[in-house]
């Protein structure tokens, strides 16, 4: 009679939800330049149809537990740091002057938005029209591009 070997069980840890593929990839290889092992969870359900976005909860980025606190140490250093023009300058709020801003935040906030929302829950397709917009962490701000 053959003995089985005990596998070892990996715990895997979600660090990070996406809305798309390709943000998911570019912090992938980030960790994994770091020595990191990291996986990427739904990718082709949502890939295929951005509809299963809200039912799967995004696509996940996960972890080995071990490696918890290294991920978060980088993850800090990547939000945390400012964001920058095309001429690597500092980008800071017209509002409050502050330089922690999102980029690249989809914004609904125009007539335009609240239409396009509406007619998408009727419809039941995704929503059709955003502005991609700056926006100030500490006064909600919302500025172009």
């Amino acid at each position: 009679m053959k003995k089985h070997k005990k596998t070892k069980k990996i715990k895997l840890i979600t660090v990070k939800i996406f809305e798309n593929y390709f943000e998911a990839h570019i912090l992938k290889s980030r960790l994994e330049s770091e020595n990191i092992r990291s996986y990427i969870q739904d990718e082709n359900m949502i890939t295929i149809n951005p509809l299963y976005n809200i039912t799967l909860g995004g696509i996940k980025l996960k972890i080995e537990s071990g490696d918890y606190e290294k991920t978060q140490t980088i993850l800090k250093e990547i939000y945390d740091s400012p964001v920058t023009d095309e001429n690597d300058e500092i980008l800071i709020c017209p509002k409050c002057n502050s330089d922690k801003i999102y980029s690249d935040f989809k914004s609904t906030k125009s007539a335009k938005g609240i239409i396009s929302i509406l007619i998408s829950f009727l419809l039941l397709i995704y929503p059709i029209y955003y502005k991609t917009m700056r926006k100030c962490k500490e006064c909600d701000f919302e500025f172009k591009i």
